[in-house]
């Protein structure tokens, strides 16, 4: 089904980091609300209802909550109260699921320990059995599309032949059938399907560092390239959407603007028009018609969503949504008879609100929040910032106060993205919130290298890792301080994934300014992470070498800017935390710095926990890991933590390795 949906190979290449959170939003503070520690459960521990999802036919309503504290899928008859949870997981808990198009089956990935090797499952609801579709070890899922009017299949996509590229299947779900669909010849790394349920389009990595764009007319033709798109817009361009008839895609291009813009090309004759654009800011989400194929509404995040309504027919819809509650408002579901619209708003200073819109009546039914404790407790609000940096270009980010009455002098954290190629934005932010609540400000800088800027900010960040982004977090630090929020002894800097490696560059590169780091997941040294990406990435290393460095021919380049071979610069206290399952960034990143600071008496503790990836799934590890950096940022900040209860101290006890496997190896 078509909704809103942008295919961008920014959103594929995202290293993003971070813990696994649910974020949207809404409902805010008001009177008689406490003003008191907000319990680390209530802000990180499993949401108690979260992603709705409406049945195809629209009588039924699926959405995640806990059983037993692990996150499973739930369904309800709409209008009925009979709500059952028809999954069945004990260990990880479900996050990423759908409705089949024929109503009868809920559809799950999941991994194991979070290796992102995920399994597609299939839930009866007639019968209650589970069937696992992909059975095979070591094997990525990748769902590529389903249709309405191929109620019994799916497209999905797996790396089963050869470890390195997705293969495209198709999936019969009644007998569980698997039949290759699209054999992949080596570079491609995404596929495009049209209205008759065919893959007819495909991303290629190119030798530029970029991509293309192959089509073809049939699955039996050949793969004809229809737009190449090199290393400086690669991050702002990709297809979204064949058109109905097949013969136009709709894509966000950058060839001929500095921001990404929405165009319609014709296929046969390569010509583009124009559907929208903005001269700064790249399209950020597109909303589609489901049956006609057109484009609805565009969506643009400057310093909050703005949605641009193109069809006519929906403005009186998007006019109603808009009075149902506050914050930005995302449609992110709907039934076949595009009847019911599925609405999540995200403010930022409470829980997110889901309701169902009823495109009739031109009402909404409010559903539910995703943390409703959190309406007991005052939130606080995110303010949009800009400033200049050094060499002139504008930086924007966020900054989140604490409840205190004079906003100056005050500790400061400086919680930096992942990807990079990503952004912060506007919304509920249970850091954010949580910081605040502890009695810091929470500072978020969208640096150079972040998207949705235009490709002149993203590809500023070209192969300054370590370099002129860092300045940018410097610059923000610098501006904070001058602009009298931020004590100069008491600036902290925290992130996960990039952001884990910008909090051990602010140590080592730039030990004077920070009091202390908090690095999650985050690469330590540059040579090493880009050699062991996972297989699947492989056709993403042109544009790794173009944007990071190439390890063959840049390796002393590389080695300076990798925290590793600076430790002796390190002067302060350093929190690292570290999945050992994770396939993006390796134990081996953590634990080679871990060994160097251990061998150098520098001052540091390390987390490791067994059964994560590439950010943490289960609660317990969640609420364990904030449990840590709170208690370590309090005593470098001088902040409030909440007391750590016996279940969370016993596991802090169990992830603090004795030994390391690196320890005794010094410092490669």
């Amino acid at each position: 089904m078509k909704g809103s949906r942008l295919v961008s190979i920014a959103i594929i290449l995202t290293l993003c980091g971070g813990l696994l959170f649910f974020i949207t939003s809404c409902s805010g503070p008001g009177a008689g609300k406490k003003a008191e520690i907000i319990p680390r459960d209530v802000l990180f521990g499993n949401p108690e209802k979260v992603s709705p999802k409406i049945s195809p036919d629209g009588t039924r309503l699926a959405y995640i909550a806990p059983v037993d504290n692990v996150l499973n899928v739930w369904v309800k008859t709409i209008g009925q109260q009979d709500d059952k949870a028809v999954t069945k997981d004990i260990n990880r808990g479900i996050r990423r699921y759908f409705w089949a198009e024929d109503n009868k089956h809920i559809m799950y990935l999941q991994d194991a320990g979070g290796d992102e090797n995920w399994r597609l499952y299939g839930v009866n609801l007639e019968t209650g059995e589970t069937q696992d579709l992909t059975p095979f070890e070591k094997v990525q899922v990748q769902i590529i599309d389903r249709n309405k009017h191929f109620p019994d299949e799916l497209l999905i996509a797996m790396n089963k032949e050869d470890e390195r590229v997705h293969d495209v299947y198709h999936l019969q779900l009644t007998t569980g059938e698997l039949k290759l669909a699209a054999k992949n010849p080596g570079q491609f790394i995404g596929w495009v399907t049209d209205a008759d349920f065919k893959v007819r389009g495909a991303m290629a990595s190119n030798m530029e560092g970029g991509f293309d764009l192959l089509v073809r007319d049939t699955e039996d033709s050949e793969w004809k390239t229809t737009i190449s798109w090199d290393s400086e817009n690669s991050l702002n361009s990709g297809p979204v959407a064949f058109t109905l008839d097949g013969k136009f895609l709709i894509i966000m291009d950058s060839r001929n603007s500095n921001a990404g813009r929405l165009e319609r090309f014709e296929i046969a004759s390569g010509n583009s028009e124009v559907i929208i654009e903005d001269p700064q800011y790249d399209v950020s989400n597109v909303m589609i018609h489901p049956d006609t194929y057109e484009v609805q509404a565009v969506a643009f995040t400057k310093a909050r969503d703005e949605w641009t309504v193109l069809d006519e027919s929906i403005k009186p819809d998007f006019a109603a949504i808009a009075k149902l509650d506050r914050g930005d408002f995302f449609i992110y579901n709907r039934d076949n008879a595009d009847d019911t619209w599925l609405v999540g708003f995200s403010a930022d200073n409470g829980p997110i609100a889901y309701y169902a819109f009823d495109r009739n009546t031109k009402k909404g039914e409010f559903l539910f929040h995703h943390r409703p404790e959190l309406n007991k407790y005052s939130l606080v609000t995110m303010e949009p910032v800009s400033f200049q940096s050094r060499d002139g270009l504008t930086i924007h980010g966020y900054i989140t106060y604490p409840p205190v009455k004079e906003k100056k002098n005050l500790p400061l954290v400086l919680n930096v993205h992942g990807g990079p190629w990503y952004r912060d934005a506007w919304g509920y932010n249970p850091e954010a919130q949580w910081l605040a609540n502890r009695g810091y400000v929470c500072l978020q800088v969208n640096f150079r290298g972040s998207t949705g800027y235009g490709k002149d900010f993203v590809n500023a960040g070209d192969k300054e890792w370590g370099g002129k982004m860092h300045d940018d977090l410097v610059d923000a630090v610098n501006w904070a301080v001058a602009q009298g929020i931020a004590d100069p002894q008491k600036v902290a800097i925290y992130g996960g994934s990039y952001g884990g490696y910008a909090a051990l560059v602010g140590a080592a590169f730039t030990p004077d300014l920070f009091c202390c780091a908090v690095d999650l997941v985050g690469p330590s040294n540059l040579l090493s992470f880009i050699n062991s990406v996972p297989p699947y990435w492989s056709n993403y290393l042109k544009m790794m070498y173009k944007r990071i460095g190439n390890p063959e021919t840049e390796a002393d380049f590389l080695t300076s800017r990798s925290p590793l071979f600076k430790v002796d610069d390190i002067k302060i206290p350093i929190l690292i935390a570290q999945g050992a399952n994770d396939p993006r960034v390796k134990q081996a990143e953590s634990e080679q710095i871990v060994a160097a600071m251990r061998e150098k008496g520098i001052d540091h503790d390390y987390l490791l926990f067994p059964d994560e990836g590439h950010g943490f799934a289960k609660p317990e590890n969640n609420l364990a890991f904030y449990a840590a950096a709170e208690e370590f940022l309090a005593k470098h900040l001088g902040g409030v933590y909440e007391e750590a209860d016996s279940s969370v101290k016993e596991k802090l006890e169990a992830v603090r390795p004795v030994k390391l496997a690196m320890e005794g190896k010094g410092n490669p």
